[in-house]
């Protein structure tokens, strides 16, 4: 029996739809494979005593390990509140965070590599993000040393919200994807390795799939559909950005769906870079709505402090066209490198989220103990 052309783009639609949920279901296997080895040592590393420069690097190192920008935040909430540091202390760390949570929609654009344009789009996209927070903190870490900008604002604003009350939000892609993490964490006898593998096995192969069913499809179809209604202007990209990730609660997610889009050609670099700084806001609505929930002046302040450093990285890069153009030519620039040389991202992701993160900590201890 001949299927005509509406059906067959009905069943790559609702193909793309399945790619989709087990692409989710790599993405938070792979977060939680790092949990199963890196929380407990993510932790202790979010404990050691260290000055602001290397408290940075630990919130790199810590979000890397497991995954979670908001992991690291109830944590270093915790160790504030437990008199451990100062705010002045964590905002430094949350800024790593931010940096650290990154790591995931690099990882996902190696799904591409063997596939050369495409992986030069992929990665392009995926390393963007990255480059946004490491200009935002080039601009923002001295900033707030020598003035104490954010820790001020979020003293003050947290001092006023303290009594306003919040709102415990729902987790959908938790609720969904969850039963099925559990399940393959089971199946592999709880073993992080073998979780590990699998979780990148499920996300990258998912992401072949992907973007062969989205070439089935009609390509100008799909574009035209994108740019007419979700990435026509700026701003939508930003607040369909934001009000995902607040919806998921999660940017690594967010960031990561729009890596396959890119890498088929259906989106560009220039429509996602506002849509990731849009993503970046909303990853810190949830926890500020939770943090309000507890009534807890401490936890408020960092959560606060969390928003602020992203609105005001939004604010710095995007208006300025010269610095806005800084992140995505760097990221192509990148690109262009590494689709001529496979092993550069590899290093890329090891370099800048592992090993320089270890070594600057194991310095800074080394200087706290001399």
């Amino acid at each position: 029996m001949q299927l005509s052309e509406q059906q067959k783009n009905l069943l790559n639609g609702l193909g793309i739809v399945v790619c989709l949920y087990f692409f989710l279901v790599g993405i938070k296997g792979i977060g939680g494979a790092f949990k199963l080895f890196g929380g407990d040592i993510a932790e202790q590393i979010l404990l050691t005593t260290s000055n602001p420069f290397t408290g940075l690097f630990i919130g790199i190192l810590s979000t890397a390990l497991m995954q979670s920008s908001s992991a690291t935040t109830s944590i270093v909430v915790g160790m504030v509140a437990g008199g451990a540091i100062s705010i002045q202390g964590a905002i430094p760390m949350i800024m790593g965070a931010n940096m650290g949570t990154t790591v995931t929609n690099t990882i996902v654009s190696l799904g591409h590599i063997t596939r050369r344009q495409e992986f030069r789009r992929a990665f392009s996209v995926g390393t963007v993000h990255d480059f946004f927070n490491f200009i935002a903190v080039l601009i923002l870490f001295p900033l707030e040393l020598s003035t104490g900008l954010i820790s001020r604002l979020s003293t003050s604003l947290a001092t006023v919200f303290k009594s306003v009350g919040g709102l415990k939000v729902a987790d959908p892609l938790k609720i969904v994807v969850e039963p099925v993490v559990d399940l393959l964490e089971s199946l592999v006898f709880n073993n992080p390795w073998l979780m590990l593998l699998l979780s990148i096995g499920i996300s990258f192969y998912m992401l072949y799939l992907i973007v062969k069913l989205l070439r089935s499809l009609v390509l100008e179809k799909i574009e035209a559909f994108f740019n007419t209604y979700i990435f026509k202007t700026a701003l939508r990209g930003f607040l369909f950005g934001a009000v995902l990730t607040f919806t998921v609660q999660s940017s690594s997610v967010t960031t990561s769906l729009v890596v396959p889009l890119v890498g088929a050609g259906v989106l560009t670099i220039y429509q996602v870079f506002p849509y990731t700084i849009g993503a970046n806001i909303g990853t810190t609505i949830t926890a500020n709505l939770a943090a309000l929930s507890t009534g807890n002046v401490l936890a408020l302040t960092v959560s606060i402090a969390h928003l602020i450093f992203n609105v005001l990285a939004g604010l710095i890069i995007w208006p300025v066209r010269a610095i806005r153009h800084i992140p995505i030519n760097a990221a192509e620039a990148l690109s262009r490198l590494a689709a001529r040389n496979r092993l550069i991202p590899i290093i890329f992701v090891l370099v800048i989220f592992y090993l320089l993160p270890i070594i600057v900590i194991l310095l800074g201890g080394r200087g706290t103990h001399a």
